[in-house]
């Protein structure tokens, strides 16, 4: 028994207060006769409720100095089918009544909890409390406070609760989103595992059935089955593990992807028996995402270096919130909020991952065009003089203008050279004439060297007189640096002369 007085202590005791007694396990059928005590027979005494489900009952009593707007609620967990209490004066006359629970159609009072008000006054009274769900994240252990501090104790895990949801929620949409446009399958398995734990949260949280209406136990069961056996496929894309670079890791991967589809066949027969399951399977895969993740790592795999820290970081977070059973001195935060702030969390993490593959990937595309276009120069240059080459002028012949010309040059002179003084000198002649010709143009046109001693040049205009006083005059330049023997030879062409560009350089 607890003897409570509002707003203070009494006797040792404050708000908010467990109270203490036995659950008893009800037989199928057993009707409550309505009575403060509990005393038949056929209930079987348990000091905690069975995670795997059932109905169950527990009496208690405690006393008022005051009168006090008192909260009946329940601590650890609040993922519950139906509750009911009935409260009873020191005569045994109900003086209160109330019930919910996810497939209860009664509304909560209070934003995401199960919290239920009575106005009493100063007494002595007993309270029954009844659950009744097909399985229990935790254990549900009624407790009272006042109605002013609980009031403000549930803000702060309800205002939580909802901002990961909505973290869920959009990365959610975001990675579903990318994978529909990179037609990327990682992405859509880490899209399907957000979603699933996205769904059990709200469910488990209250939100959809408080906010949507939608009660149905189910949610709290196949969406985390699924996701366990999602979160399989994965690690095995984002880590790059494949039968044949990592044929052990592959099918034991394989194999965890075929258990886990049993515990969601199972989990559909076997309701009772869904969240053990679920949590078998977090297990699995999170041992699995570990050492997948330690073997890349090892192999130098820096996307497995973040990886494996976000997966530790949800392996201690979600290693505490699947073998809690009850938060020893905490109400209003339940084990179902530290299951949302873990996931959260790891959501969060992998994103990072995500991201830094994303830049990576951008990083090595960059490179490659970068390459691409460096070796693409290098195709389309003459590597003597610098110039544009053959290939060059065929690819800027197309965007010619209507009253543009081409000019073929051929050098006179170098074969001079070439057998008086050697090739190099050869090779100076033809830079030179590259050099002078280039700068005597401007931007007038454009010099192309097409082999040998051929030479090209695009008029943007059927300016062919100005381009024939270039010529001669790189020419005047190149006899006043010794070439005295330097001569040239040259025709032009105009756009319109001919049906096709294709023609021109045949004309």
């Amino acid at each position: 028994m607890a003897v409570l007085a509002s707003g203070g202590s009494a006797q040792g005791a404050e708000f908010p207060q467990e109270l203490s007694s036995k659950w008893y396990k009800v037989p199928a059928g057993w009707v409550y006769p309505g009575t403060p005590e509990l005393h038949d027979p056929a209930l079987i005494p348990l000091q905690k409720v069975i995670l795997t489900g059932g109905r169950f009952f527990r009496a208690s009593s405690f006393t008022l100095r005051h009168a006090t707007a008192l909260v009946v609620a329940f601590k650890n967990t609040q993922t519950l089918a139906h509750f009911h209490h009935w409260l009873y004066d020191e005569e045994g006359k109900l003086v209160g009544r109330a019930e919910g629970g996810m497939l209860s159609q009664a509304p909560n009072p209070f934003f995401l909890t199960l919290g239920r008000e009575f106005e009493l006054p100063a007494g002595h009274y007993h309270l029954v409390t009844e659950v009744d769900s097909p399985f229990y994240i935790a254990q549900p252990q009624p407790y009272l406070d006042t109605l002013a501090h609980y009031s403000q104790a549930i803000k702060l895990p309800a205002a939580s609760g909802v901002l990961c949801l909505g973290i869920l929620l959009g990365l959610g949409i975001y990675y579903f989103t990318l994978a529909l446009m990179r037609r990327s399958l990682a992405e859509g398995m880490y899209a399907l595992f957000i979603t699933g734990n996205f769904i059990f949260d709200s469910a488990s949280m209250l939100a959809l059935p408080d906010l949507l209406g939608i009660r149905s136990f189910a949610l709290l069961g196949l969406p985390i089955l699924i996701t366990n056996a999602v979160y399989i496929v994965f690690v095995l894309f984002l880590l790059d593990i494949k039968r044949a670079t990592h044929p052990r890791l592959y099918r034991t991967g394989q194999g965890l992807i075929g258990l886990l589809s049993l515990f969601i066949v199972l989990g559909l027969f076997m309701p009772h028996w869904s969240l053990e399951l679920e949590r078998a399977g977090v297990a699995v895969f999170l041992l699995f995402g570990m050492t997948c993740g330690i073997v890349r790592v090892r192999e130098g795999d820096v996307t497995a270096r973040f990886y494996l820290a976000a997966i530790s970081l949800f392996f201690v977070l979600g290693g505490i919130t699947i073998s809690a059973s009850s938060l020893h001195g905490i109400y209003t935060m339940h084990i179902e909020h530290l299951g949302t702030f873990a996931v959260t969390a790891e959501v969060l993490a992998l994103a990072l991952v995500l991201s830094y593959q994303f830049a990576q990937l951008k990083s090595e595309k960059e490179d490659a065009l970068s390459k691409h276009a460096e070796s693409l120069a290098l195709a389309r240059t003459d590597a003597l003089t610098g110039l544009p080459n053959r290939l060059a002028l065929e690819a800027d012949l197309t965007p010619l203008p209507q009253q543009g010309c081409l000019t073929f040059i051929d050098m006179d002179g170098l074969k001079y050279y070439n057998d008086r003084y050697g090739h190099e000198r050869g090779d100076d002649l033809l830079r030179c004439f590259a050099e002078k010709l280039r700068t005597v143009l401007g931007k007038r046109a454009k010099v192309y060297r097409l082999g040998g001693d051929e030479f090209a040049v695009i008029g943007k205009d059927n300016d062919d007189t100005a381009i024939t006083r270039a010529i001669q005059a790189a020419l005047g330049e190149l006899r006043a640096q010794g070439f005295e023997q330097a001569a040239a030879s040259h025709g032009t062409a105009h756009i319109g002369e001919v049906p096709g560009r294709q023609h021109l350089m045949n004309l």
